[in-house]
């Protein structure tokens, strides 16, 4: 075994800030998470549970097998929006009788489990994981439909949730509807698009339209049991293809359905996994607070593989980033990280080579990300950081074996690209508290457009006197505060930039979790195909 040494000194005080530092930031992250914890609000819940109905979260709880996790998805979906925090939706993938399986909850203590533009763009991000990974579906409805104040922004791209259920079902990935309450409008279509429908007694209501519309539509007086309850379309329409007596028989349904699903793992069970030789909580000192200072990326690998044992490849070659061949949790993988910030030429070739090398084996790529971009400069782009970065990010967009993303410092410029951002399609993207990400570094941002405005103020023969001096420095001022907000995690995660924010400590669990529903589906990399690279 090659087991990564480490040189971290838990009891330096360099240590104990970057420690304080971050758990600061995870109490910020908690206090921001409890609210989509909250739903509508206490009134809201108290009203629900005097219903005699169970949360999102209750009910997820007890659909999943006894004492698995749940590895929830954008759990901050809508941050800094008009929206709740969460967007009145639970999603995430859970063990559901051995079958890792997508799941996603209305939450009904927000305007009725109503879907906003923050639902949709999460209810299909979800869609995507389920598919990319083969994981079958299992939605838990309870909602009133589009929130219609936001109808022009929901109705059109809307109608994709239903394409992609017929498009699962179609790729045989099984879909499971399990209705508690309103399933309305458009939200009847979720049910009437999955493959198994379970209903509960007096509760569920499926309808296109309400005994309202139904009589403004047509005269005819009706109400909601006859027009949709949970009894006629189990008798009647055969909507229903299970009668549940209440909730929890519902779960039990259900649990029931996908243990006749004949769904099986694409891959054989993982190589038993070691834990990493040192402990995870050090995770958390080792990020600075300020991202302009350097770290050892392997000092991070060190405490998420399997044993800390680490194949480095061309240490010695393009060293600002660490590439090598390690597992988690029994499944390997290669590992992309960033050691000393700056993309060189070097570094880009050294990527593309090993990108097209874990593509020959079939083996997913985790990306490790703290990079303020691609060296720029005359003496570098002579020597063409533009072609070698291009090569990089042809391979990461070519490259067919999954990729997982994890934001640990900066994240900026096209080094976001180059190491399998956002657009770049990682089956998984998580970020840390310390995590920033932006096209650059907000003083770097306020100084260009400095520099830009003083070039033209030259060349218009204008002189750059005191009150221009004071407008340059407000305005600085002004856009480097807007980047920093703008660059900040719960931000980007409130978009739905990544898939949620993680404690540092449970990277390796969140990974585990990832590269287990990643194996769902057959992991085949590509044999060529990469286009051309510019030499």
């Amino acid at each position: 075994m090659t087991v990564l040494p480490t040189a971290l000194d838990a009891s330096a005080p360099e240590y104990a800030a970057n420690r304080e530092n971050m758990l600061g930031k995870l109490g910020e992250l908690t206090a921001e998470q409890d609210k989509a914890l909250l739903g509508g609000g206490q009134k809201y819940l108290d009203r629900h549970r005097g219903r005699g109905k169970l949360l999102a979260r209750e009910r997820i709880e007890l659909l999943l097998d006894p004492d698995t996790p749940f590895l929830e998805l954008s759990p901050l979906a809508a941050w800094g929006s008009d929206f709740a925090v969460g967007a009145s939706l639970v999603t995430g993938i859970g063990t559901v009788e051995g079958v890792e399986c997508l799941i996603t909850a209305n939450d009904p203590t927000v305007r009725g489990g109503a879907s906003n533009p923050w639902s949709l763009k999460k209810a299909l991000r979800a869609n995507e994981i389920a598919f990319a990974n083969r994981l079958p579906c299992i939605s838990l409805v309870e909602s009133g439909g589009a929130d219609l104040p936001s109808q022009k922004e929901i109705f059109i791209p809307g109608g994709a949730i239903f394409r992609d259920l017929t498009r699962l079902s179609a790729a045989g990935i099984p879909t499971i509807a399990v209705v508690f309450g309103n399933s309305t409008a458009g939200g009847a279509y979720v049910p009437g698009m999955s493959d198994h429908v379970i209903m509960v007694k007096e509760r569920s209501k499926v309808f296109l339209g309400g005994p309202p519309l139904v009589k403004m539509a047509t005269g005819e007086e009706s109400d909601d049991e006859s027009l949709g309850g949970a009894e006629m379309h189990a008798r009647t329409s055969g909507l229903a293809d299970y009668f549940a007596l209440d909730e929890p028989d519902a779960l039990r349904r259900a649990r029931r359905v996908v243990a006749r699903l004949n769904h099986r793992k694409a891959y054989a069970d993982p190589a038993p996994a070691e834990p990493p030789a040192y402990d995870p909580e050090e995770l958390l000192g080792i990020v600075p607070g300020d991202l302009k200072t350097p770290f050892d990326p392997r000092e991070v690998v060190a405490r998420l593989v399997d044993g800390s044992d680490f194949d480095e490849f061309k240490p010695l070659y393009g060293p600002s980033l660490v590439t090598g061949w390690a597992r988690l949790h029994g499944y390997p993988i290669g590992v992309l990280a960033n050691a000393q910030g700056v993309l060189f030429s070097a570094e880009s070739q050294k990527a593309a080579q090993f990108i097209q090398l874990a593509n020959q084996r079939d083996i997913p790529l985790v990306f490790l990300h703290n990079t303020t971009g691609y060296m720029v400069g005359s003496r570098y782009e002579q020597g063409g950081i533009i072609k070698h970065g291009a090569m990089m990010i042809n391979a990461v967009s070519n490259s067919k074996v999954p990729h997982l993303s994890v934001l640990m410092g900066a994240s900026y410029g096209a080094g976001h690209y180059g190491m399998c951002g956002r657009a770049y399609e990682p089956r998984f993207l998580f970020a840390w508290p310390s995590a920033k990400s932006a096209v650059m570094g907000p003083q770097q941002l306020a100084g260009v457009m400095s520099i830009v405005m003083r070039e033209s103020a030259a060349a218009k023969g204008r002189p750059f006197d005191q009150a221009a001096e004071e407008q340059d420095a407000a305005l600085r001022a002004m856009v480097e505060q807007q980047i920093e907000s703008e660059s900040l995690p719960m931000f980007l995660s409130g978009r739905l930039y990544d898939d949620g924010v993680i404690d540092p400590r449970d990277t390796r669990t969140v990974l585990g979790m990832s590269l287990s529903a990643i194996h769902t589906a057959p992991v085949e990399g590509a044999r060529g195909g990469f286009g051309v690279f510019r030499m």
